[in-house]
């Protein structure tokens, strides 16, 4: 089981809710060779030229809006699809969701204005979990 099943389990099983929610912060997790998925995401998004939207997700402030067909262009149509098969939906369904994900979930793992170095914190992870299931 990994940490993210088990902070999700913690929860009393919230990524039934929105298994989106789940896939996406399985791709914040750093991989096995210590890399930040939080970065590689950040860094997808400012390479598709919307570096001042996924900045103001990091930074304190209003978080910048961002559309469905800016989350198909900045994470790729087929990994857009891939998280919608996975979650059992459309993947326009997919990318709008993720538009309104993204910029909460982002937002609450960098509460200092800056990409955490190293692995995500379990407990950061759960509690971004619980505010985004409960709202």
């Amino acid at each position: 089981m990994n940490i993210l099943n088990s902070v999700l389990g913690a929860l009393g099983g919230g990524g039934d809710q929105n298994p989106l929610l789940s896939i996406l912060t399985s791709m914040m997790q750093s991989d096995s060779e210590g890399s930040s998925g939080l970065g590689q995401i950040v860094q997808q998004f400012q390479q598709s030229g919307l570096g001042d939207a996924v900045q103001s997700w990091i930074g304190s402030g209003e978080n910048l809006p961002i559309s469905a067909d800016q989350i198909m262009e900045a994470l790729g149509s087929g990994r857009v699809s891939e998280m919608a098969q996975q979650a059992g939906i459309a993947p326009e369904e997919a990318s709008g969701q993720l538009a309104d994900l993204l910029p909460q979930l982002i937002d609450k793992l960098t509460p200092d204005g800056q990409l955490p170095s190293g692995n995500l914190d379990v407990g950061a992870i759960g509690s971004v979990l619980g505010s985004l299931f409960n709202r």
